[in-house]
């Protein structure tokens, strides 16, 4: 079994957090003070206008942009929802079930115009659409997860065993009340009853606590946001195969060991306080793999390659023998090429965080046996993917047709904006991005340089967001290490362009 790591990089502009499994970056999530998500939040807002012609309807949630609540969305009374029968398939961006429940209902039936109404947020805004929200509300805990309204009780798939997914049950059984559910996580396997009783009496008090502040609260408004990006991706990572936990933040550090010793000793004593003088992602190599994970081209070890392509409205792989050229013969050259690249396809997915609708061209295969050998490694690999998956078997074109649950933006989208140079043909890091990078450079240069004076030229609004927005985190820069520091635009530089000299 691979050994996992959970590295964390707190700063008070940003958050980012990287799985490395195998010493190779998986999944990266981050999240900026000033552009924080909203996935999981309950508000009390208003239906604003209703689609009879789509099903859905648009609710006013305080938010810049009406969100949009989808028919096959709205909980009905009395419903037990065949989508949500565990872990993995609670909020399925599949909408067979749901339509085929809802087929008897038109959206004119469930909602109406000025009508108040308590929804969670299911996806952030993605580019020009607004958040998507549902009715099914769920709260997430280490062992379990609560759903209010909905008497139904449902174990993981990927607990396996008989025995114990009775006794998860049985638990589960002797304590909840009626017209709740609850879906008892992958984590729980093997935890003691106490545990997972202590998890569930957490959610029915917070659920509790909810609804005595929805009551009285106003329209539109927010009743509960979740938990923040730590505590979040540590609570939904954290597993039995992870070794360990590395924070490089003193106050996180202590937020994070305490939030796990909730649940278990063992588990705090994995957490890992780093103060070594070199940037965390540094050290562990992150920041070159989140260099890599912006190119379009991935290089394979044999010398073959992956094109990753991705458009408005899906995203095209393809894989290409490149300099390997195989021992045998072609056919072997080419199924050796598409094993290699399924690995790195399905790393590349939840590194990239790409969702929506992905068409995998693989070389073409003669053989039937070959085309199904490919595509039973590449369903064991999704099966490592936390993100519901669904892909159609390989065609004679060596064509997979597959999609990927989103419920956020990709990583290029979070971390680059739309390119001036070449309009909108490609993509660069944003003004944000670079001044964050410019800032972990300041602090490598004034760690390891005797020098007390530098000299800064970027882009001009590289260098007006460091003068402004960042002019607070510049100046605590300074009086730590004790620096000086002249920043100036240069508008001869390109705008992922700098150059730091000691003067």
């Amino acid at each position: 079994m691979l050994s996992k790591q959970i590295i964390i990089n707190a700063l008070p502009f940003e958050t980012r957090i990287a799985l490395i499994e195998g010493g190779a970056l998986a999944e990266f999530y981050t999240e900026r003070t000033q552009e924080k998500g909203i996935v999981g939040n309950i508000y009390k807002g208003r239906v604003a206008r209703v689609l009879p012609g789509m099903q859905s309807a648009f609710v006013d949630i305080g938010l810049e942009r009406a969100a949009f609540l989808y028919g096959g969305d709205i909980m009905t009374d009395n419903e037990i929802p065949d989508f949500l029968d565990d872990e993995e398939r609670q909020n399925d961006d599949s909408e067979d079930s749901k339509q085929q429940h809802h087929k008897y209902f038109k959206i004119t039936d469930l909602v109406r115009e000025g009508q108040e109404i308590l929804v969670q947020v299911a996806k952030d805004a993605i580019g020009t659409k607004g958040a998507r929200v549902t009715t099914y509300l769920s709260l997430p805990g280490r062992y379990v997860v609560l759903m209010p309204n909905i008497n139904h009780i449902g174990i993981s798939r990927r607990i396996r065993s008989d025995e114990e997914r009775m006794r998860l049950k049985s638990i589960v059984q002797s304590m909840k009340p009626d017209a709740v559910g609850i879906i008892v996580r992958t984590a729980s396997e093997d935890i003691a009853e106490e545990k997972i009783r202590a998890d569930i009496e957490f959610l029915l008090k917070l659920w509790d606590s909810i609804k005595a502040r929805t009551t009285p609260a106003k329209v539109p408004s927010l009743v509960h946001e979740d938990l923040n990006l730590i505590f979040r991706c540590t609570r939904d990572l954290m597993s039995k195969d992870i070794d360990r936990i590395v924070v490089d933040n003193q106050e996180k550090y202590q937020d994070l060991v305490r939030f796990l010793n909730r649940f278990s000793v063992k588990l705090g004593a994995q957490v890992h306080l780093y103060n070594g003088d070199i940037p965390v992602f540094d050290t562990y190599g992150i920041e070159l793999d989140i260099t890599r994970a912006l190119q379009s081209k991935v290089w394979l070890k044999s010398g073959g390659y992956i094109i990753i392509d991705q458009a408005e409205a899906l995203t095209a792989i393809d894989v290409n023998t490149g300099r390997f050229v195989g021992s045998k013969s072609l056919g072997d050259t080419v199924v050796r090429t598409n094993l290699e690249a399924v690995k790195e396809i399905v790393l590349q997915l939840r590194l990239r965080n790409i969702g929506g609708i992905i068409i995998l061209d693989f070389i073409d295969m003669d053989r039937a046996d070959d085309r199904e050998r490919v595509y039973q490694a590449l369903s064991e690999e999704l099966k490592k993917d936390r993100a519901r998956t669904s892909a159609l078997r390989i065609s004679e074109l060596g064509i997979v047709q597959m999609t990927r649950k989103r419920t956020e933006e990709s990583l290029s989208h979070k971390l680059c904006s739309q390119c001036p140079y070449c309009e909108g043909k490609g993509r660069v890091r944003s003004n944000i991005t670079m001044a964050y990078e410019i800032i972990r450079e300041l602090i490598r240069a004034f760690s390891s340089s005797s020098a007390q004076n530098f000299f800064l030229k970027a882009h001009p609004d590289v260098a007006d967001h460091l003068h402004e927005e960042d002019a607070f985190h510049i100046d605590e820069l300074k009086k730590r290490f004790g620096k000086t520091i002249v920043i100036k635009g240069d508008p001869s530089f390109h705008c992922e362009q700098f150059e730091l000299t000691p003067m």
